[in-house]
């Protein structure tokens, strides 16, 4: 506890010494001949001061708490998802020691619990929260301030920003109110409320340590903010508000090499919860706006190669045919330097402008081409549904192996060569024939010495082999191409 006070105290002990004027009263009745003078009393404009600032916090937590909630989760785990010991499966381990450890073997299945946050964002029970948190979960419970416990139902999820909306039977709900995370500065106090390690409404204080956070790694779509507000495991998706008491943030994740508070939090901004949280309310899903691009950062190295002034913008490395960006335009080589006027400094900045742009909306870039400025119109598309996978209907060799068609995040993420056309496994399940043979990430360029560029040539081939039949593929794999063969008995 004492911990926690004096990381309250401290930032508002250092605004008094700066801003307030103190006097210290000397009183030298009762002191002895050589003694030294008893401490000096604290005045009474500091004992204001900091009765003020208390009453202040107490006030936001008060208003704040009934409108968070603890999220506990429960997971069935079947045999297969769980580690095992393979000496018990080996026949020459069996040979010697017989079947004496059966007993000792894994069970069927096991419950696995998690712990989070969430966030109440109307009066109906619809909850703001990580998708991490009710990733995969069989069974949600959500607990109010009030200790009053509801079953959580999803609404919808997106895992490109690690949001989640679930749902629960309830109403008159005390709410949040929303603010604008756009207008946040550094330095800025808020306060971290949420349910670190099971225990209940936890707040901490601390600042604003930075803005427009990317490239940590946990999301798809990046723009966090950081706060040195101690955030624990069990916080997420839980809230961030500012002195006004509004939610300015999502409490997403920290960084830390033992697993505990560091210093360094993450929170989605609010503007991009709401976005994600609207359109899953209202659709099930999110809608983006796409380009068609790959994209990546000036260094100064290559800002020499197209003649920039400085490393700024973002270089175009690819546009995807008949996409919004080809229409639009664009080529590989451009720098992008603006969108709608804004400027554009990073990746980043541009997979964001270009995401929250609705589909269908004219945009304009300036761009520097050959040293030229231009200006281009574009008209954004709808970025395709990446979920849309084939989920293994088959019966054949290719049985249990879901893929999905390439697009500029995967190429990046996977550091695919652009010249490479195929079809990316994203996932293979345990049993099927290619189980030993395939793994997520491998991209398939060929199926039977014939070509798969897209999703739909893939189906119109495997939907016409033959039960029995061996297949033989050509897969892209960590930077080689090597062939694969998969039995089909």
């Amino acid at each position: 506890m004492q911990n926690y006070q004096v990381r309250i105290a401290l930032p508002l002990l250092i605004l008094m010494m700066l801003f307030t004027p103190v006097s210290f009263v000397h009183g030298r009745s009762g002191i002895e001949p050589g003694l030294s003078e008893p401490p000096s009393k604290i005045s009474q404009e500091s004992i204001d001061f900091l009765s003020r600032a208390g009453q202040a916090m107490s006030e936001i937590a008060e208003v704040v708490k009934p409108a968070i909630v603890n999220i506990s989760t429960e997971r069935v785990e079947k045999a297969a998802d769980m580690p095992h010991n393979p000496l018990l499966e080996d026949p020459f381990f069996r040979r010697f020691f017989g079947d004496q450890f059966r007993g000792h073997e894994a069970p069927k299945e096991r419950k696995s619990m998690s712990l989070g946050s969430g966030v109440i964002v109307s009066p109906d029970g619809y909850i703001l929260t990580n998708n991490h948190v009710i990733k995969n979960a069989d069974k949600i419970k959500v607990v109010l301030s009030d200790k009053r416990e509801y079953d959580g139902k999803v609404v919808g999820t997106d895992p490109k920003t690690d949001l989640s909306v679930i749902k629960i039977d309830a109403e008159n709900l005390t709410t949040i109110s929303l603010g604008n995370s756009d207008a946040l500065r550094v330095g800025a106090f808020v306060l971290a409320i949420g349910n670190p390690y099971g225990l209940n409404q936890t707040f901490t204080m601390g600042i604003v340590s930075a803005v427009g956070r990317a490239n940590v790694g946990i999301a798809d779509y990046e723009d966090f903010i950081q706060t040195d507000a101690a955030i624990n495991p069990g916080n997420s998706g839980g809230a961030l508000v500012n002195v006004k008491g509004e939610l300015v943030g999502i409490n997403t994740a920290i960084f830390s090499t033992s697993g505990g508070y560091q210093g360094i939090g993450f929170a989605i901004p609010s503007n991009m919860a709401r976005a994600v949280m609207e359109s899953l309310i209202s659709r099930g899903k999110v809608i983006r706006g796409w380009l068609g691009v790959s994209i990546q950062s000036i260094t100064p190295e290559l800002a020499e190669q197209f003649g920039l002034e400085k490393d700024y913008g973002t270089l175009v490395a690819d546009v995807i045919e008949d996409s919004p960006a080809e229409k639009g335009g664009l080529e590989r080589g451009d720098v992008i330097i603006s969108l709608n006027g804004d400027p554009v400094d990073e990746p980043y900045n541009l997979r964001n402008m270009v995401a929250s742009t609705a589909p269908g909306e004219d945009v304009e870039f300036q761009v520097i081409r050959e040293k030229e400025l231009l200006t281009l119109k574009v008209t954004i598309g709808e970025l395709p549904l990446e979920d849309q996978k084939v989920a293994t209907e088959y019966k054949n060799a290719l049985r249990g192996v879901s893929v999905q068609d390439l697009n500029p995040d995967i190429y990046r993420k996977l550091n695919i060569p652009e010249k490479i056309r195929g079809i990316v496994v994203t996932d293979v399940e345990p049993g099927s024939p290619a189980e030993s043979r395939l793994m997520p990430g491998d991209v398939i360029l060929e199926i039977n010495r014939k070509a798969t560029p897209s999703l739909d040539e893939y189906e119109a081939i495997v939907s016409k082999i033959i039960t029995d039949k061996d297949i033989l593929l050509l897969v892209f794999r960590r930077g080689s191409t090597t062939f694969v063969a998969i039995s089909g008995k």
